[in-house]
């Protein structure tokens, strides 16, 4: 299925609407690092936060989603937040669209977007991602709306709890099936988009499901299940040679130092004979 061939809209008053995943779909890496980035800026949250939302990004930009690094996303992600006020994040929330994110968006997403809202589709953002981001990145590229992950709020703070759970996995799909029946939604004509096996819920309830830059399990059932492959992140292998490479100068680096302290303290043993 080319970009040029969107069926049009099912008729009898029944919309088709397109689910999107939000990280590594819609945009590159994930948007929780670059929220943990501007919230450190803003002293809300630890240095040593950010190092823990950078390891998590690196491994999803290389790597992809895994069902451990979500975990370790949610965990650390809430203990981050624990009895911060709302309106501070949803103010970083848009800080991070207008600093960062707005410019971290693949092409070929919002094109493929923009093709669905023209065809009068509704365009849902589905993530994991903190509800309050994921409606700014929703809210600045036309989409019709977002279901994010929920934090807990009390007297106009973060409890450190979630509402609902991690909007994640099977997850999505109940998301998308509730706003099927809210909305009066024909899944069977619609579409959905996601780049990780965790996606797969959710790309199996719609009648046109679409890996984009998946990782390699979502490949494999892509294959098997017929379903079209998007990439458009033309230099990601391209991004793995590189950080390969420069681990590799790294260990090289570090193997001649050692070397060289170990021939200097011989050097020294020697002389003091």
């Amino acid at each position: 299925m080319s970009q040029a061939q969107l069926p049009t809209p099912a008729g009898h008053g029944q919309q088709v609407a397109a689910f999107f995943d939000v990280d590594n779909t819609v945009l590159r890496g994930a948007s929780l690092f670059h929220l943990g980035v501007a919230l450190k800026q803003r002293g809300v949250i630890s240095l040593r936060d950010v190092a823990r939302f950078f390891r998590i990004n690196l491994r999803y930009v290389l790597f992809g989603e895994s069902e451990a690094g979500v975990e370790a996303t949610k965990t650390k992600s809430l203990e981050a937040i624990a009895g911060k006020p709302v309106t501070v994040m949803e103010s970083v929330a848009e800080h991070v669209w207008d600093e960062v994110l707005s410019a971290r968006i693949f092409p070929g997403a919002k094109d493929l977007i923009d093709k669905h809202l023209a065809l009068g589709h509704e365009v849902w953002l589905i993530s994991a991602s903190p509800a309050e981001v994921v409606e700014t990145i929703a809210d600045r590229i036309g989409a019709t709306g977002a279901r994010g992950t929920i934090g807990e709020r009390i007297d106009g703070r973060y409890t450190g709890r979630l509402v609902g759970g991690l909007l994640h996995g099977p997850a999505k799909a109940t998301a998308v099936e509730e706003l099927a029946a809210e909305r009066g939604l024909d899944l069977a004509a619609s579409f959905a988009y996601g780049d990780s096996a965790n996606d797969i819920p959710m790309l199996s309830l719609v009648g046109s499901p679409c890996g984009i830059n998946p990782d390699r399990r979502l490949r494999r059932y892509c294959a098997r299940s017929a379903w079209p492959v998007r990439e458009f992140r033309a230099r990601r292998r391209a991004v793995r040679r590189s950080v390969r490479t420069v681990y590799s100068m790294g260990t090289v680096w570090a193997f001649w130092l050692v070397t060289r302290q170990i021939w200097r303290r011989l050097g020294r043993l020697w002389s003091g004979r």
